[in-house]
């Protein structure tokens, strides 16, 4: 059964994120937070397609329902402070 802390662990792996939360109990539906400079300039579904290749074919297989939420560092920050 696939867990949060084992998802995290994939994507940290292959992407460099500055921040990373993984939600989920069932083992088949999880939620994501993840921030990451590399999403700077990139539209939200380059974002998250940067994600599903840090998966390394999870998404094909293994992980069935997964919730992305993707931010660049800055808009994280304001995000922690209120100003969105």
């Amino acid at each position: 059964m696939l867990t949060p802390e084992y998802i995290k662990a994939v994507i940290q792996k292959n992407m460099d994120c500055v921040f990373i939360e993984i939600k989920g109990d069932d083992g088949t539906h999880f939620e994501a937070i993840i921030v990451s400079d590399i999403f700077d300039h990139l539209s939200k579904v380059k974002q998250h397609q940067k994600v599903y290749d840090a998966l390394d074919g999870m998404m094909k297989q293994e992980l069935h329902a997964l919730s992305i939420k993707t931010y660049t560092a800055s808009q994280w920050g304001k995000i922690q402070h209120g100003d969105n």
